[in-house]
């Protein structure tokens, strides 16, 4: 399979993983999420060499912190830009704009170190 295929592929399973984890966890999702999603999925392969070169933790906050910057830029662009209100974290303490908030970050830090740390397992 050449390495483009590959790369779609990733971005696809990403986008649909990411999809099906908001249905699972707010009943719905938006067309945004799964592109986002599928973004920060092909994000995190295409530096898995940098990523797996540094201890789990730091590599996990790192893919924590690029998932909640993609989180912040969509969400400048669909939500406060464009209206579509996909979102509003602007209850939750420490949120910025709206768009980001602790509480997702540290989410995300917990999902990239379980993801980072299968692949360190069997890499």
């Amino acid at each position: 399979m050449s390495e483009r295929i590959f790369e779609i592929l990733v971005f696809a399973l990403g986008g649909s993983a990411y999809g099906l984890m908001e249905i699972l966890f707010r009943g719905h999702t938006h067309w945004t999420m799964v592109i986002t999603g599928g973004a920060c999925v092909l994000t995190l392969y295409l530096l898995e060499g940098w990523l797996l070169g540094m201890p789990l933790i730091i590599a996990a906050l790192a893919g924590a912190v690029i998932i909640t910057f993609y989180e912040f830029c969509v969400g400048m662009i669909v939500n406060v830009r464009l209206g579509w209100q996909v979102w509003d974290y602007s209850a939750l303490p420490g949120n910025i704009m709206g768009q980001i908030c602790p509480i997702f970050t540290l989410a995300w830090f917990f999902l990239c170190l379980l993801f980072l740390g299968i692949i360190k397992l069997f890499a």
